[in-house]
């Protein structure tokens, strides 16, 4: 099986024709992959404590803490109270961590057929959504007690839409048909 980072090298030979690239350099890149967690209640600090470790199993990476950027009185936040975490990854850990979520994360959701191919914005960026962490091996063992989502953001260097899901199709992306 071909890997990640192969793939990309080879892109330009498969995109090449479908895009009108004339150069090897105007191939898509990924640059980073992002991945958020929201707490949602600020009063339960075990909690946040769960997702950061958790967090950080899946990833490999310490995850940042997030603030809240103004405080809102019916939520009962203030400004700087944890909201979230963040983990970026870069380098060997994302194509690790894409190579994990593209091969056995994704396929062992339930009911399974692809995901949405409309995810890609304008600016080159595919975002994903997953409704419970536990998809992912590292914390499959665990209680069920304190599932939470996370969202996955893919920044390439594709210009539009269009190429950005050409090319993580090529990558091998599992989009519904």
């Amino acid at each position: 099986m071909e890997n990640l980072k192969t793939k990309i090298n080879n892109a330009f030979k498969v995109l090449k024709e479908s895009q009108g690239y004339k150069n090897k350099m105007q191939t898509p890149r990924i640059q980073k992959v992002v991945i958020s967690v929201g707490v949602g209640s600020l009063k339960d600090k075990n909690k946040m404590k769960v997702i950061a470790d958790r967090l950080a199993r899946i990833t490999g990476q310490k995850a940042a803490p997030r603030g809240a950027k103004v405080a809102i009185a019916n939520f009962k936040s203030r400004q700087g109270d944890v909201v979230g975490y963040q983990v970026t990854l870069r380098g060997n850990r994302m194509y690790d961590f894409l190579e994990k979520l593209i091969h056995i994360s994704l396929p062992r959701t339930k009911d399974f057929r692809g995901i949405s191919i409309n995810s890609a914005d304008e600016m080159g960026n595919y975002t994903l959504g997953i409704k419970e962490h536990n998809i992912f091996p590292e914390t499959a063992d665990e209680e069920l007690k304190d599932v939470f989502g996370l969202a996955i953001t893919v920044v390439t260097t594709a210009k539009s839409k269009k190429e950005v899901q050409a090319f993580l199709e090529h990558l091998g992306f599992p989009f519904k048909k």
